[in-house]
């Protein structure tokens, strides 16, 4: 071989180590890319149509245009919510599958029978997301137009009436339990895979009453009468109706609050940085606009994953004594 040919033999070796260091020193950069640069999926652990899918869908609305990558709703229904919430706690913890729960699948449920996950040990807290101003609701051609004549009607035929709750341990099943502990009424409780098909039975007549948000558009609908509402405050929809504090049964509201949470092992710097921006967008009037049209309100003081996860342990706190108390079991 000529030494041209050598040369040329040598120049050519030469481009492709380049290239190959070229190429090993790209992957490090790939890898380390700003999260997010994928989709992203949120786990509901109820089947769509209820509430928690109901307030999911305008956080992946906003989370994705504050992110530029589609933030994706997975329903996984069944089992009070514990399905979903397992799949969120084993979920890969590269930021790219979150957990969108209500709290009793992760401090009601456990406390009522065996699960597969520890909220404190398995997931990660990122934030708040909303509380449910919800209210209990009769079917208009039940009769009892007012919660007193509720607990009248219930005293008087005890079983009779039958609540439609989003499965056992729920805090909608709770919700039936802090009243009949209150008033001492005996209602029958029939659980649903989620808040939807109760509703369907609701409307139907085939059970008379419920507890959630996606009662108002048929209360105002005239299908549906509203009774009180379990929250502090009454709902500005329906300014009319007293809370259950001021019908005089105070310390019964069972809130039902919302939270986002990764597995544990989750990067730090995502919890962070997804903090932050919820924060942001729910300090906009649009955002504040859209949760009361769904009668969901963002609360109020520190949003820190350190403080949500101090009001969780309270709530889980608060969720013992009245299971003890209503002596509440699954069985």
């Amino acid at each position: 071989m000529t030494r041209k040919g050598i040369g040329r033999r040598m120049v050519i070796r030469g481009l492709a180590a380049s290239s190959l260091g070229a190429a090993g020193l790209a992957r490090p950069a790939i890898a380390q890319a700003p999260w997010p640069n994928r989709p992203v999926k949120l786990i509901v652990p109820y089947a769509a149509g209820g509430g928690s899918d109901t307030l999911a869908r305008p956080w992946a609305e906003k989370l994705q245009q504050a992110f530029g990558q589609p933030f994706v709703i997975e329903n996984r229904g069944g089992a009070s919510g514990t399905i979903g919430a397992e799949a969120g706690a084993r979920a890969a913890t590269d930021g790219y599958t979150l957990l969108f729960t209500p709290n009793s699948a992760l401090n009601v449920v456990p406390q009522l029978r065996k699960v597969n996950y520890d909220a404190t040990k398995d997931l990660m807290v990122i934030a708040r997301v909303g509380d449910i101003v919800g209210g209990y609701a009769i079917n208009a051609s039940v009769g009892p137009m007012t919660l007193a004549d509720v607990v009248a009607y219930a005293k008087q035929n005890p079983g009779k009436l039958a609540y439609g709750s989003s499965g056992l341990g729920t805090s909608t099943h709770m919700r039936l339990e802090v009243l009949k502990l209150r008033t001492g009424v005996d209602i029958l409780h029939v659980p649903y895979r989620g808040g939807a098909d109760a509703l369907t039975d609701v409307l139907a007549g085939n059970v008379h009453m419920m507890n959630e948000i996606i009662i108002y558009p048929h209360v105002k609908a005239g299908k549906l009468k509203l009774l009180a509402v379990s929250h502090p405050k009454r709902n500005p929809e329906f300014p009319d109706t007293p809370t259950m504090t001021e019908l005089g049964y105070p310390n019964s509201d069972v809130p039902i609050w919302y939270t986002i949470w990764a597995p544990t092992g989750t990067p730090r710097e995502i919890i962070t940085t997804l903090n932050r921006k919820i924060m942001e967008i729910a300090a906009t009037e649009d955002m504040r606009r859209r949760l009361r049209e769904i009668s969901m309100a963002f609360p109020e003081g520190d949003g820190s994953p350190e403080a949500v996860l101090a009001f969780y342990n309270t709530d889980t706190e608060a969720n013992a004594r009245l299971i003890r108390e209503a002596k509440i079991t699954l069985g």
